[in-house]
């Protein structure tokens, strides 16, 4: 235990020890001793209740499994829903109620955009995350397959090729042509001079005619040079736009009217992910992600880089000043709304153990006390500075709850921590993600108990599909992923997100979103269908990366969500609990033809070696990991819960051998060493297959069954510990 020193009725790792007393308490006006006091007393408090939940989220799916077990081949969904009601899974509907959450971001309440997820311990992806909030649509029509195709001299090339240039600007003016409309049908790429009218915008055209705003209430702010305006700044559903104007850079003098930039306001908000997207296995790493977090809270992260031969430094971008029509101030802020989302109720982590016993604590209780402690710095910045929350607010997201006891643990806690704290009370805000069987049954009831702190749910198939194919495990063999994708529960879950988050009162009050663009290289795909997410009412859905937030704002302007969500709410509830409970199973019946399970095995063993090999050797949780056609996907955590237990159910029953996975995985561990190959840090798996990430993977998938409800952080924590044992030379 030399690496422990002992406070109180705690060890507490050195590591753990120094990021709190010499970076994260310093400035909040609780000394450290203070906050290791109050840790230790949330987790009296708190460890029994957090075990004792967890014990009934065994009890209850051991009861389920008996279940399944007795009527794999006689279910009936009537009895199934009688039988969930009596165990205690499906809890009696309350009345009706209406969240009361106030002090919440308007980048939350009632501005629909673009969210960014990202993972806290890269302190560069971090910074980008937060810096997202303006992305240049001509960059990201430019540098993307969402703009003009790589043909006739428009090739991207190595350095600004102004035919691309050219056709870039056709998109781009077709963007402000259809939401931002001239009078008289003039149109943007006509125009050759942006100027003020008195305080109205006014634009020359080539024709030498002049035009105004169709909406001229759109325009509202600008800024003015030596030679004229150099910004214009446009509103359209309260998202901003802003045209630059500067004739002598290289984009302004190929335009008429010397436009060198068109600016989105782009990812509103952006989760700083201690969870899924992170590999933080033990107190060096949970430091360095408290560490990140706080500076982000500060204001004073910064990141060191090269690029092109040259030391760069990442930071956090000032808010934007302009000058309003009426010629007031106008101040836009330079960066999104972070949140932070912290680990489940079941982990648990060494970096601080019982004196007493040794044993591990849960993490999640440290994460939400450092998590707030840290948070304590944006609230105490003076109403000029740069602040995270305007509003006031320390904004938590929560995953993994099973149902409403969980969430009410959870709102409890949170009540705690700010009376430790010296908080009003509900400054903490929660996001309750919606990504639990348990919770989707119950996502009312859910929501009800912490109707004054929501300010968040979403939906997201990995996660939600591990834990539909976990529960219903016995009962039969399952469908490909996708075909669930299509399945009735699915249809449901996507549905009654929506339509509760609407009774509840979410709108005007908390975000209900939709889950992750996965393919960051396939931009035009993503213009084409994540137009869906808005559309089915949806105020904010996942993107992976600050390109794709820009290119997903567009759907914003084509879309009003907030006259969506009303159509909604009139035409009334629409998924059914019958087909949320109706478990995506291979028909009676019907069989997978060989062809189908062999492709969709060595798809997901591909995919979970891919995952796992750069999560074990090189310590990253979230990455563009290249699936079995070299198709680079956004991965986390969730990849590997909704692959091991597809995988696991098929091999339960008998769809595939033990031999045949162990052959499979062998045969697709070497195209993932081909894959990272020249990787620093990377090791490869094949010949041997000896190693910790090829062994993580195989033991993920045999124990799929087993495992509590699916999760796999236990697993790879327990090889990725192993491997840092053995890069250090020393014993676990």
């Amino acid at each position: 235990m030399s690496n422990y020193v002992r406070i109180g009725g705690l060890n507490v790792h050195r590591a753990l020890r120094k990021v709190i007393e010499e970076d994260i308490a310093p400035g909040t006006g609780i000394t450290a001793n203070k906050a290791f006091e109050a840790i230790e007393a949330l987790l009296k408090e708190f460890a029994p209740q957090n075990e004792a939940l967890l014990r009934k989220r065994d009890a209850i799916q051991a009861q389920i499994d008996t279940f399944c077990l007795a009527n794999k081949d006689k279910w009936d969904p009537s009895e199934y829903a009688a039988f969930l009601a009596s165990i205690g899974y499906l809890v009696p509907e309350g009345p009706e109620f209406k969240v009361d959450t106030d002090r919440v971001d308007a980048e939350i309440s009632v501005t629909p955009g673009p969210q960014l997820v990202v993972p806290v311990d890269n302190a560069r992806y971090a910074l980008n995350a937060a810096n997202a909030r303006w992305g240049s649509l001509l960059d990201a029509f430019y540098g993307t397959d969402a703009g003009p195709p790589e043909t006739d001299g428009a090739e991207k090339g190595k350095g600004y090729n102004p035919a691309r240039g050219a056709k870039v600007f056709e998109l781009t003016h077709a963007f402000l042509d259809e939401h931002f409309p001239l009078a008289s049908g003039a149109k943007y790429g006509d125009v050759k001079e942006f100027r003020l009218n008195g305080s109205a915008l006014e634009v020359a055209l080539k024709s030498n005619k002049t035009a105004a705003l169709s909406s001229p209430e759109k325009f509202v702010g600008y800024n003015k040079g030596g030679a004229g305006l150099t910004s214009v700044v446009l509103r359209n559903n309260n998202l901003h736009v802003i045209i630059e104007i500067d004739a002598n850079s290289e984009i302004g003098k190929g335009h008429a009217a010397g436009v060198s930039n068109v600016i989105l306001e782009s990812a509103l908000t952006a989760i700083c992910d201690m969870e899924d997207s992170v590999a933080a296995v033990d107190a060096e790493d949970k430091a360095h992600v408290y560490a990140n977090w706080c500076g982000l809270m500060r204001g004073d992260l910064q990141e060191k880089f090269s690029k092109g031969g040259k030391t760069m430094v990442r930071k956090m971008n000032p808010d934007k000043t302009f000058t309003a029509p009426d010629g007031s101030k106008l101040v836009l802020p330079g960066r999104t709304v972070l949140l932070v989302r912290n680990v489940g109720l079941h982990l648990t982590n060494d970096f601080v153990t019982f004196a007493e016993t040794n044993q591990p604590v849960p993490e999640n209780i440290v994460d939400c006390f450092v998590a707030v402690l840290a948070g304590m710095h944006d609230l105490k910045k003076p109403d000029s500075a740069a602040k995270n929350s305007r509003a006031g607010s320390i904004n938590i997201v929560r995953p993994k709850l099973h149902g409403p006891e969980e969430v009410a643990m959870v709102n409890r806690m949170f009540d705690r921590v700010e009376q430790l704290l010296g908080l009003a009370p509900n400054t903490v805000k929660i996001g309750v993600m919606d990504e639990e069987r348990r919770t989707s049954a119950n996502l009312k009831e859910c929501i009800r108990e912490v109707k004054s702190r929501c300010i968040f749910i979403n939906t997201g198939f990995l996660d939600r599909t591990g834990d539909e194919i976990h529960t219903s495990f016995r009962l039969g063999p399952m469908l490909p992923k996708g075909d669930i994708k299509a399945a009735a529960w699915r249809l449901s879950y996507e549905d009654r997100n929506v339509d509760i988050g609407i009774a509840t009162g979410l709108v005007g009050r908390a975000q209900i979103g939709k889950g992750m663009w996965a393919k960051p290289d396939m931009m035009k795909e993503m213009l084409e269908k994540k137009i869906t997410e808005p559309k089915q009412g949806a105020t904010t859905a996942w993107v992976p990366s600050p390109t794709a937030g820009t290119l997903h704002a567009i759907h914003y302007h084509m879309v009003d969500v907030l006259a969506v969500q009303k159509e909604i709410e009139a035409g009334g509830p629409r998924g059914t609990m019958s087909d949320l409970l109706t478990p995506p199973l291979v028909p009676a019946g019907k069989t997978l033809s060989k062809e189908v399970i062999t492709h969709e095995m060595k798809d997901m063993v591909q995919v979970i070696l891919g995952y796992v090999s750069r999560w074990i050797f090189l310590g990253v949780g979230c990455s563009k990991v290249p699936d079995i056609n070299d198709v680079g996907l956004m991965e986390d955590r969730a990849t590997l819960r909704i692959s091991s237990q597809l995988l696991g159910n098929w091999l339960h029953f008998g769809l595939i051998t033990e031999e045949e996975l162990i052959s499979t995985a062998k045969e697709m561990a070497k195209i993932v060493d081909r894959q990272n190959q020249g990787q620093a840090g990377y090791v490869s798996m094949a010949p041997d297959f000896s190693d910790n990430g090829f062994r993580c993977a195989i033991e993920m998938i045999l124990n799929a069954r087993d495992c509590p409800n699916g999760l796999t952080e236990g697993t790879l924590a327990k090889f990725r510990r192993a491997e840092k044992a053995r890069l250090s030379g020393s014993k676990l």
